[in-house]
């Protein structure tokens, strides 16, 4: 592996291809259906289905498959599989997950900010979404990718894009239950949805310790 060459083509990636990704979907104010509750009629998850969806399928990956799961009365799920590029694997399956629904806008913006207005200042992409979580599907095909560029084996990829984590993932059981003899037995799971401390490394959470709220006086 040639970490440099890694790096520059993933800088590459970015800057020319997710980044204008990312502005697009920042300004579709897809919210979390707890936060919508009209969300199938103003058909903002549906816009940002459709561009994940299709900015996937443009990605040449050698057997990418990408398909829109949709269960009556529940939000839509994206399901990305990519076979493995090396005997070494086995049978084994990597397990990517990620989520297009966001918060709600929420106050306290810059007068030249906004929840849908996405700015780029430097390196810095501001708008709600973009961290939280749209960039988990570009960030895992852009991995995959980055491999293959360099004849890089992988095991087996299985991504899992869903529409209502910011509403507690009520679907998502569901959607687990219905493909499960798709995704397999993955030895590895990485969720795309967690904080870091700076961004000149790659930062790793392995458990969570649960949420208290209260209201000091």
């Amino acid at each position: 592996m040639d970490s440099a060459k890694i790096g520059q083509f993933l800088s590459d990636k970015w800057d020319n291809d997710i980044v204008p990704q990312l502005v697009d979907y920042i300004r579709i104010p897809n919210k979390s259906p707890m936060f919508d509750a009209n969300w199938v009629a103003n058909g903002y998850m549906e816009q940002a289905v459709t561009l994940m969806e299709s900015w996937a399928k443009a990605q040449t990956i050698p057997g990418l498959q990408v398909e829109v799961v949709r269960l009556e009365g529940r939000t839509p799920l994206l399901f990305l599989e990519i076979p493995a590029t090396g005997p070494e694997t086995g049978d084994d399956t990597v397990l990517l997950y990620g989520h297009l629904d966001k918060q709600p806008e929420m106050t306290g913006w810059d007068d030249d900010l906004g929840p849908w207005i996405p700015v780029l200042r430097g390196d810095k992409l501001y708008g709600r979404g973009g961290a939280d979580d749209g960039y988990a599907i570009f960030g895992s095909l852009a991995a995959v990718l980055a491999l293959q560029e360099q004849g890089l084996p992988h095991a087996r990829c299985v991504i899992l894009i869903e529409a209502c984590e910011e509403s507690g993932s009520y679907d998502l059981p569901a959607y687990v239950d219905h493909l499960a003899e798709r995704i397999g037995q993955p030895s590895l799971v990485v969720c795309l949805d967690s904080g870091c401390a700076n961004y000149d490394q790659l930062w790793c959470t392995t458990s969570l310790r649960g949420l208290t709220g209260g209201n000091f006086t």
